[in-house]
């Protein structure tokens, strides 16, 4: 629209005005210009108006040649005489001193009389005005028109006139030259033909002729005279912008069509029921830029905050049915945004619903949970797990009901080997939470509210929690859920299959988190694909990062 909008301002309106031509059976001699008025004669009426001796009659009469070069000025819009004016300042600008000094050297040096400067003129727009006439036959007749355009709609037909007459006056003297090889001079026909050149002469200047004078005894006739024309040639400014409008609303329309059809991401609940075939949870809209990670104030009824509590309900559901007291939250990639979502779930459950929580950190390659609560990542996981630490010193209560448990401080080497005494290590740590030698319950653990609690990870050599692959593991997660009313896990990493096969068979069910427009339904198929076929108990999917072109309608809706 905007370019359309432009493209009408710069174009300039153009008149087009129109004389009609009848070319007479009735002819004082038989002139070889008119032989065969349907064949394709040696010269016809198109190459008798644009003529030499036609249009250079028509150039003087009119004065063409002595037109100001920025004649358009005058008519276009202020938009583009604001163009124009600023190219020609612009190029003045650029245009070095050395290079003006050189051309007017070089005009200097082929001795152009001032006569000769304006005969070049004269010939210019000569050829001009040949550009802006037109002429057509009509079909099945002896007629044809002869158009003209201009800015000026009195000019389109002054000019139209003025080449129609100059063409008359061209057959009048082409008659008259074959007739004074007949006749002498005082011969009635050949003065009578002289008058008639005379009288349009006259009349030449393009002024309306009653209808008997523009006919006259020529062969050929003016039938119609140019009237000044009322609008502009072309589509009018307001039908082209509603062609346009309703072109840019077809386009689009395709466009999406068409981007529908190449684009196979998730877009919306609906794709994630009929493409996933597996339910969804809830979903949460993108983020603003001053929205938080965390959500503190519960009591704000913000939209983001309600998808968290209805996110939230429907755990408790799941919680209630299915007897749900764990559950793995993972997503194809960190960026999808789990450890947010688990963050601010593990909020909702504990504060608002009043659920003992804990969440556990098990991106050990990139952990970020100890950076959404704001407390140490170490002690933590990786410390219990090689026995370095005991439960409670690595918990961080972060408010009464809600505990978190960090990944810890890790190298990130995927390609080291756990060896024998680090397993022994492992278990030994393991044993101590299992034989009550590590308490859960350790005041002197960090507490950065009165309800909240979290267990960060220590710097290890774990690079993968495939090493969790242990009974003593399942007996911690046996342990802690005993303790817990539910105890969420977050591995934001769903493509390493053999991490999330182990977490997944430890815990009661698994939720994925997949962002709209980014996460293609393909990939996420075959993730899950592994998943099915070790039969884990897939919850289903939270759609993050939504977009809604009317937030508060959507969000009545769903």
């Amino acid at each position: 629209m905007i370019s359309v909008l432009i493209g009408q301002e710069l174009k300039t309106p153009v008149y087009q005005a129109q004389v009609k031509m009848l070319v007479s059976a009735e002819k004082q001699f038989e002139s070889p210009y008119y032989r065969v008025l349907e064949g394709y004669q040696h010269m016809t009426q198109n190459e008798i108006v644009f003529s030499n001796p036609v249009i250079e009659r028509a150039v003087k009469v009119l004065k063409l040649h002595e037109r100001p070069s920025d004649y358009e000025l005058n008519y276009c819009s202020a938009f583009k005489a604001w163009l124009i004016h600023v190219k020609e300042k612009y190029l003045a600008n650029l245009k070095p001193n050395w290079l003006t000094d050189l051309q007017q050297k070089r005009l200097e040096s082929k001795h152009i009389s001032p006569e000769q400067e304006r005969a070049y003129a004269f010939r210019m727009n000569v050829e001009n005005l040949k550009t802006t006439i037109t002429v057509e036959p009509i079909k099945d007749t002896n007629i044809f028109t002869i158009g003209a355009t201009d800015f000026d709609p009195v000019a389109a037909a002054t000019i139209a006139n003025v080449v129609s007459r100059s063409y008359i006056i061209f057959d009048l003297e082409q008659q008259l030259a074959q007739l004074q090889l007949q006749y002498e001079k005082k011969h009635p026909i050949i003065i009578q033909l002289r008058n008639e050149i005379d009288k349009m002469t006259r009349n030449l200047a393009g002024d309306t002729l009653p209808d008997l004078e523009a006919i006259g005894p020529a062969t050929v006739k003016v039938i119609e005279q140019a009237q000044i024309p009322l609008r502009p040639i072309g589509i009018s400014k307001r039908i082209t912008m509603v062609i346009a409008l309703f072109m840019g609303l077809f386009v689009g329309v395709m466009l999406t069509f068409g981007l529908e059809y190449i684009d196979h991401t998730l877009k919306s609940p609906l794709d994630v029921e009929t493409f996933l075939n597996v339910p969804l949870l809830g979903s949460l809209p993108r983020k603003g830029f001053k929205d938080k990670k965390l959500i503190k104030d519960k009591r704000r009824t913000t939209p983001l905050a309600q998808f968290y509590q209805n996110l939230s309900d429907r755990v408790q559901i799941l919680m209630k049915e299915k007897n749900v007291r764990s559950i793995l939250i993972t997503a194809s990639s960190p960026s999808d945004g789990s450890t947010t979502i688990i963050a601010n779930l593990g909020n909702f459950l504990s504060n608002k619903a009043g659920h003992k929580v804990l969440i556990i950190d098990a991106n050990l390659k990139t952990p970020t949970m100890h950076k959404i609560f704001k407390i140490s990542d170490s002690p933590g996981l990786v410390d219990i797990m090689e026995g370095r630490s005991t439960f409670e010193k690595a918990a961080y209560p972060v408010s009464h009901n809600l505990t978190v448990l960090p990944a810890g401080k890790t190298f990130n080497n995927s390609n080291t080997v756990v060896n024998s005494e680090m397993s022994e290590d492992i278990v030994t740590g393991y044993a101590n939470v299992l034989e009550g030698k590590v308490s859960l319950n350790n005041k002197k653990n960090k507490q950065t509210s009165p309800k909240l609690t979290v267990l960060p990870a220590t710097r290890s050599t774990f690079s993968s929690i495939a090493a969790l692959d242990s009974y003593k593991m399942l007996d911690v997660i046996n342990i802690v859920k005993e303790q817990y009313d539910i105890v969420l896990v977050d591995y934001a990493n769903l493509k390493n299959v053999k991490d999330v096969y182990v977490l997944s068979s430890y815990l009661d069910g698994v939720a994925l988190v997949v962002s709209e427009g980014k996460t293609r339904r393909h990939v996420i198929k075959a993730l899950l694909s592994p998943l099915e076929q070790k039969k884990a108990n897939f919850l289903g999917v939270i759609l993050n990062n939504r977009s809604f072109a009317i937030p508060k309608l959507l969000y009545e809706r769903l």
